[in-house]
């Protein structure tokens, strides 16, 4: 499958997507707001952008137009109604999701999880220390039918989104330089947005 049937989507609506009142898309990250930074990233490997929210408004003083900004089907729903969005509307066959709170999205990563892809996978996901990592994973658009029967059989899992389709892991390249950002590393606090800066600089200063 070429990167031209892939779709990028960023899911940045919800509680969660906060930090202290901020969009944890907007948050800066050194010169630029972390969805830039992302969506840059996706580009490298997808035609076609997707950002899902439940705030439209401030993304388009941040993105071009060429990034599509959706909103929920299944508002509220975390996760899952996220990305009931962003499969349903795809314009491609695959989709690489990921959370607006993962600002080390990786589309090396997700060029060698296209490679798992085969007859009967609906998914091929990332595994990091042992674990699966759903929110940088690659699906099937088709899995929408999926999430949407598990969102109006009133779950928000992701485990339970696992144990419903065929899905294939893949070990993460344990290969990157000593310090390079992981691509599966979240923000859910200060601290952890303090370290997000810190690895930049870091990273910046090896080159």
């Amino acid at each position: 499958m070429s990167t031209a049937s892939v779709t990028g989507a960023i899911l940045a609506g919800g509680p969660k997507a906060l930090l202290a009142g901020t969009l944890k898309a907007l948050l800066p990250l050194q010169d630029e707001p972390a969805v830039v930074r992302q969506v840059r990233e996706m580009r490298k490997l997808c035609k076609e952008i997707i950002v899902v929210t439940d705030t439209p408004r401030p993304f388009f003083d941040v993105l071009d137009s060429s990034v599509r900004i959706i909103t929920d089907y299944f508002p509220g729903r975390g996760p899952l109604g996220g990305m009931h969005s962003a499969l349903r509307l795809a314009r491609n066959p695959l989709v690489w999701i990921a959370g607006s709170d993962m600002p080390f999205v990786s589309a090396e990563e997700a060029r060698r999880l296209m490679t798992g892809f085969s007859d009967g996978a609906q998914a091929v996901i990332p595994i990091v220390r042992e674990r699966p990592v759903p929110l940088h994973g690659l699906y099937d658009s088709r899995c929408s039918e999926v999430v949407a029967a598990l969102l109006m059989a009133g779950s928000e899992s992701m485990e339970a989104l696992l144990g419903r389709v065929q899905w294939l892991g893949v070990p993460a390249e344990t290969g990157r330089e000593p310090g390079a950002p992981d691509f599966s590393f979240e923000i859910h606090s200060q601290a952890e947005y303090e370290q997000a800066l810190s690895l930049l600089v870091a990273a910046r200063s090896t080159g």
